[in-house]
């Protein structure tokens, strides 16, 4: 596997007292004294597109950005609203306390090519990526069946997956929409999309635009997926040779030994788990945690979940994830809330969880040469987002904790790699 090059030890003593090291550079502090955490991330892609190296300083003062000073970059901080401060000599002071603690500095090289995956039509809910993509003003592309089994998810280096349903079971949505124009349209769009791609039924498309996003991870795309994205995608491809979907679905009924045909070799994240075989139940199967049908009495004031804190010189991966100002985040819900532990793989690592609970929030792990990072829950600043709802406005939220996980995802593919070798 590609693996991150870091600039462990500060290159050694002697780069301290190089002309470099004492020249003027910018620092976005990434702590409680940011005025705006989501934009400084919008701050720091704009210096990768532009050329410029940034040093991702992992858990100093919150995941702070150092970058080599540029008056343009300053111009960006300002008119963004982002706080930083310029440092000369004080950079060798920051290196030394760098190297001191549990702390590290990454090299991000290049801003990573972003693609959403998402039907044309627009839908009745909100993408928390896209809204936290276009608040920091980061740009992006998206494509839907059609390019992604035509081979376009080659051109980029990430990818997001949101509120979809790759089961083919439109969201477990019939019993409270099956009536409504939106509904009605979602299952004309996409079986009109299965015929123009010689497919049957929705359900074995998806199956096969799941297969060929898993493809593109294996091969070393980066995949980020939220919500209902995260455990339909690992029933597709587990159901990869037998019908899950209830005849209200796809017009055939499922298999009688649908369950017993699961192959869990094949998913990224989840195994043993059990099918709702129930289409009148607004539930995939026993992944999410807590289920949709008996969800958690906690209200919003009290529910949180709470990151792990891993070792940044030898773990840098899930500690670049987990970068925050906080290490208890409020919790949020959404179709899929969370990730019952026991059917989490041995392989995956957990990320963040809820105390004294079944429930995984965030969690990480490899498939071949890439990686794919999953994150329950529709909007971490809309605790309970419902059909219709109108979109968070993140001018109002612009140091979530929550949203920043969503941020740490799109510079992780930036980190400088060496091929591996062969």
């Amino acid at each position: 596997m590609r693996r991150l090059i870091l600039r462990v030890g500060i290159i050694g003593v002697s780069l301290l007292f190089t002309s470099s090291a004492w020249s003027q550079k910018l620092l976005v502090y990434m702590d409680l004294k940011q005025t705006d955490h989501l934009k400084a991330y919008g701050v720091a892609y704009w210096a990768l597109d532009h050329g410029v190296n940034v040093e991702w300083l992992l858990n100093y003062r919150g995941g702070s950005f150092l970058m080599d000073y540029n008056a343009e970059i300053e111009r960006e901080c300002r008119v963004r609203g982002v706080a930083f401060a310029t440092v000369g000599g004080e950079a060798a002071q920051i290196y030394a306390d760098i190297e001191a603690g549990n702390m590290e500095v990454v090299l991000l090289e290049k801003a990573p090519a972003i693609v959403i995956y998402t039907p044309q039509n627009k839908q009745v809910w909100d993408d928390a990526v896209t809204l936290a993509l276009s608040y920091a003003e980061i740009p992006y592309k998206t494509v839907w069946d059609e390019e992604v089994l035509r081979g376009d998810l080659e051109k980029y280096d990430w990818l997001h997956l949101h509120h979809e349903d790759f089961s083919g079971q439109y969201g477990r949505f019939y019993v409270s929409f099956n009536a409504t124009p939106w509904y009605q349209e979602e299952v004309a769009k996409n079986e009109e999309m299965a015929k123009k791609l010689g497919f049957a039924k929705v359900s074995e498309l998806k199956k096969a635009v799941a297969r060929a996003i898993k493809e593109y991870v294996t091969r070393g795309g980066f995949l980020f997926a939220m919500c209902s994205a995260t455990d339909t995608i690992d029933l597709a491809l587990a159901a990869g040779n037998t019908d899950i979907c209830a005849a209200i679905f796809d017009y055939d009924p499922p298999s009688p030994n649908a369950q017993k045909e699961l192959d869990f070799s094949q998913t990224y994240a989840f195994e043993n788990f059990t099918l709702e075989m129930n289409p009148l139940v607004y539930e995939f199967s026993d992944i999410d945690f807590p289920p949709s049908t008996n969800p958690r009495v906690r209200s919003a004031d009290v529910d949180f979940f709470t990151l792990f804190e891993f070792s940044a010189k030898y773990d840098p991966v899930p500690t670049m994830l987990t970068q925050d100002h906080v290490s208890v985040v409020k919790g949020f819900m959404g179709q899929t809330t969370g990730f019952r532990r026991a059917v989490v793989k041995k392989s995956v690592t957990i990320l963040a969880e809820v105390p004294g609970t079944e429930e995984v929030k965030y969690i990480h792990g490899n498939v071949g040469r890439g990686t794919f990072t999953f994150y329950g829950g529709h909007d971490p600043e809309d605790y309970q987002h419902m059909v219709y709802d109108p979109p968070t406005q993140l001018s109002l939220h612009k140091n979530s904790p929550g949203y920043r996980l969503i941020l740490n995802n799109i510079l992780f593919p930036a980190a400088k790699k060496k091929k591996r070798k062969t």
